[in-house]
């Protein structure tokens, strides 16, 4: 009798232990509730306490989980069809709201981050051109998609961490038409910069030439007055050379003989002179 009594207080005991403690692990929240109403939240990760048969726990994972939306269409500003593909990172912040207005279900989660996505996605798109979303496209997109589609849900204790676009495509049936188009627009806008430059590059060779023609007349000018100044400096040389009667008659018989050597030079060597002539008067020795 009283060996059953023991082992029915022990039994009694462990039942008690087991319903007061619990434990909350790594990523994971625990919402304690008691007759239906959150009394407390446990967020640090280890063994907790609570009020046995009164008081039971629900776990809430607190992990970063990604939900891969289905692919929508998309209206621009300049009114062109686009096919947008996202991704969300997502996670539980405030468990008590989640509970609250979600029932902890991931499912209705998932509802409200799709809705809030696609809302915000077509709203930043919308006030886009397409060449301004496509320049936008990558971290500044995100940014914008993210901070519209979190003002959606922020009353239900969760946030989207990131909104990402996987894929912003045309749509097939105008995908072509608008690629050419884009060709079309990326020649026009070569053929600008090509024509810039020719233009760039003629003014330059103009001003080149302009400025090459400057320098070579100041430089034939120049070199006509050192011309100028090296004659008039060669005519005082001479002039101070035979200055007198004899350097004069020196220079002439000079002269002679260079006239009288240019003269003999080529297969002709009779030369006619007057009896009068210098040259004559060199050959005879007349003085």
């Amino acid at each position: 009798m009283k060996k059953g009594i023991i082992i029915g207080i022990i039994v009694l005991l462990l039942v008690l232990i087991s319903g007061s403690v619990y434990s909350v692990n790594e990523k994971e929240y625990a919402a304690v509730r008691q007759f239906g109403k959150i009394v407390a939240v446990k967020e640090e990760p280890g063994l907790q306490l609570k009020t046995p048969f009164i008081q039971n726990v629900q776990k809430i994972s607190a992990a970063i989980k990604i939900y891969d939306i289905p692919a929508s269409d998309v209206i621009t500003k300049d009114k062109k069809s686009m096919i947008a593909d996202n991704y969300v990172l997502w996670k539980v912040t405030e468990p008590t709201k989640y509970i609250q207005t979600l029932n902890a279900l991931d499912d209705r989660a998932l509802e409200r981050i799709e809705a809030a996505v696609y809302n915000a996605t077509k709203s930043v798109i919308s006030s886009m051109t397409q060449d301004e979303i496509i320049a936008a496209r990558g971290e500044t997109l995100t940014r914008l998609i993210t901070e519209k589609a979190n003002s959606d849900i922020g009353s239900y204790g969760i946030v989207i961490l990131q909104s990402q676009i996987k894929t912003l495509d045309l749509p097939d049936d105008n995908k072509e038409a608008v690629y050419e188009r884009m060709i079309s627009e990326r020649q026009n806008i070569a053929a600008s910069y090509t024509a810039e430059g020719s233009a760039e590059a003629q003014k330059i060779r103009n001003e080149t030439d302009k400025e090459t023609a400057i320098m070579k007349a100041e430089a034939m000018k120049q070199a006509a007055v050192l011309e100028a100044e090296g004659e008039s400096r060669y005519m005082e040389i001479l002039q101070e050379a035979y200055n007198t009667e004899e350097k004069a008659d020196f220079y002439n018989f000079l002269r002679s003989l260079d006239a009288f050597k240019a003269a003999m030079s080529g297969p002709n060597k009779t030369i006619i002179l007057d009896k009068d002539s210098e040259l004559a008067k060199i050959i005879y020795g007349i003085s």
